[in-house]
């Protein structure tokens, strides 16, 4: 299940998070001891498109996260400009990597 990161708090906490890179996507993540589900704060820039673009790569990232299954954790994933144009399997297969990288799946 899936919960939305709140507050500015939250946010400068993951700043210390275990990072991983993509070319759509960077995440960090910090583990969730208490909590069974996942919380997830989305972040899509002005720079990645309108309001509209952002929206879609946002609801994407959103149903994405939902499939995958995460463990317990806190999670920030910053989307970037090119992810604008990425098909939903590109975000899919570029966050799998990101996630990867910073050791949340294997």
């Amino acid at each position: 299940m899936l919960v939305s990161l709140k507050g500015d708090r939250a946010f400068q906490r993951l700043r210390k998070g275990k990072p991983g890179r993509s070319r759509l996507v960077n995440v960090r993540w910090l583990p969730l001891r208490a909590a069974k589900h996942v919380q997830v704060g989305l972040v899509v820039s002005k720079k990645v498109g309108k309001a509209v673009v952002r929206n879609k790569v946002r609801r994407r990232l959103r149903e994405i996260l939902r499939r995958m299954h995460l463990p317990p954790c806190e999670l920030v994933v910053v989307a970037q400009p090119d992810a604008a144009g990425a098909e939903y399997a590109e975000l899919w297969k570029d966050l799998s990597y990101a996630l990867m990288k910073s050791g949340l799946i294997q």
